[in-house]
């Protein structure tokens, strides 16, 4: 078998064998086939697409190019929640503790953030002394007890995909339906999930800008899903505007307390009890979406939920005091207010703008290296909908730094204004099963 075979053929428009799939991810992962063939084959991909079964058998090739995780020790149907990322996206802090409180079993692997704010385990990291540094036993042991435990990812996981993915970078050829659905796949699959929910944004803030794009995205995802033996469901989610109020890693992990209390932004919630409502119902604990809902819903409203993510911050060495005193999380030693330069409703935020304003007060990493700074970030007053007076606040800037005047004119920037009023956005665009 010959590359140049495999490149001239995808060129054509035909279809690729499991065979050779394999032989052309294998061959790249282990160094025998340069950048320069695989460049053109994902170039070929990108401008011929692939069926169903390639993308399928791509994903496969990728998850099987390293570690896969055995979660065969958790009891029960394990469901990983995946966002394609957005600004202000602190679902996961509300979402597993809240899903873990009704009995399901969340074993989540999480990265860091690289761009506007932290990943996951950097808005954890915020609480004193939380840890996801523990053993594989120790993990699993968690997951059986709590219902609930996040990791770090294992170094090598789909070796192949992040080989891919930095020569994509460089080769225009990121933007390609099923190079990123085998891609998101892959490190799923190879996480040991039986059941995978996929949060796909859309809009300014979101990676996939188009509708329906995201669409294709998403129905792509579950189609590898559902064919590799995962149930899988999606939903389209809007990111035209940050999601809920904050955007920085301890003001987030504040805000997903909040919801968990029954209170806190009406999109955070309804996103929650959505995703949610789909992880409970392939979890088989409810006959229904609408009956997992309810179940969610009572779990808040109790307290149970509040006191799952109690439990789950004590069992991996954080503070559970916060949850009820999350003043006691990091604060930033500067509030600063942005004030409107004229009146009128909000018609846009540029939700990208946001999260760049957010990093530049060190919310973000610029680069792999760089340090968060967990206190510092940005709280949004008004949202597309709401009526401003010339001169009130639309945002708050929490920083360690005096002089920010660059991030209050990208705050200004990020916003729109029009006259009379204006419909707030649909959060929820379809649900894909």
């Amino acid at each position: 078998m010959r590359m140049v075979d495999l490149i001239e053929k995808k060129r054509d428009g035909h279809e690729l064998t499991k065979e050779e799939i394999y032989f052309a991810i294998e061959g790249y992962t282990n160094g025998d086939i340069p950048d320069y063939q695989m460049s053109a084959l994902a170039m070929a991909i990108f401008f011929q697409d692939m069926t169903t079964n390639e993308r399928a058998e791509l994903t496969m090739a990728m998850v099987k190019s390293g570690d896969q995780i055995d979660l065969s020790a958790i009891e029960g149907v394990k469901v990983d929640k995946h966002s394609t990322g957005g600004v202000g996206d602190k679902t996961t802090i509300a979402l597993a503790p809240l899903v873990a409180a009704v009995g399901v079993p969340v074993a989540k692997m999480s990265g860091r953030g690289l761009g506007h704010t932290g990943g996951t385990i950097d808005k954890l990291e915020a609480i004193p002394g939380f840890s996801v540094e523990i053993t594989t036993q120790q993990f699993t042991e968690l997951v059986n007890k709590n219902k609930l435990a996040v990791v770090g990812q294992t170094g090598n996981l789909t070796p192949a995909d992040k080989k891919l993915y930095s020569l994509r970078d460089v080769t225009a050829t990121v933007n390609s339906i099923p190079l990123i659905a085998s891609s998101i796949m892959s490190k799923k699959i190879a996480s040991g999930a039986d059941a995978i929910v996929l949060d796909v944004k859309t809009g300014s803030g979101a990676f996939m800008k188009q509708l329906d794009q995201s669409k294709q995205l998403a129905q792509a995802m579950v189609e590898i899903g559902n064919r590799l033996g995962r149930e899988t469901m999606a939903i389209i989610s809007d990111m035209n505007q940050p999601l809920g109020y904050t955007v920085g890693n301890a003001l987030e992990v504040k805000e997903a307390i909040e919801m968990l209390r029954g209170g806190g932004p009406d999109d955070l919630r309804e996103l929650c009890l959505t995703l949610g409502s789909q992880m409970v119902f392939l979890a088989k604990k409810a006959a229904s979406i609408e009956e997992a809902r309810q179940q969610l819903e009572n779990a808040i409203a109790d307290g149970t939920a509040l006191e799952a993510l109690k439990v789950f911050i004590e069992a991996q060495n954080g503070a559970p005091s916060v949850v009820d005193h999350p003043e006691t999380l990091p604060e930033a030693s500067y509030k600063v207010e942005v004030l409107a330069k004229q009146a009128g409703t909000v018609s846009a935020i540029v939700a990208d703008k946001i999260g760049t304003a957010a990093m530049l007060l060190g919310a973000g990493r610029a680069t792999k290296d760089s340090e968060i700074d967990l206190a510092v970030g940005i709280v949004l007053h008004k949202k597309i909908g709401d009526s401003v007076r010339a001169g009130e606040a639309i945002a708050t800037l929490h920083a360690n730094q005096e002089n920010v005047s660059n991030v209050i004119e990208m705050v200004h920037a990020a916003y729109s204004f029009t006259d009379g009023p204006i419909d707030k956005p649909t959060l929820i665009y379809d649900e894909i099963h």
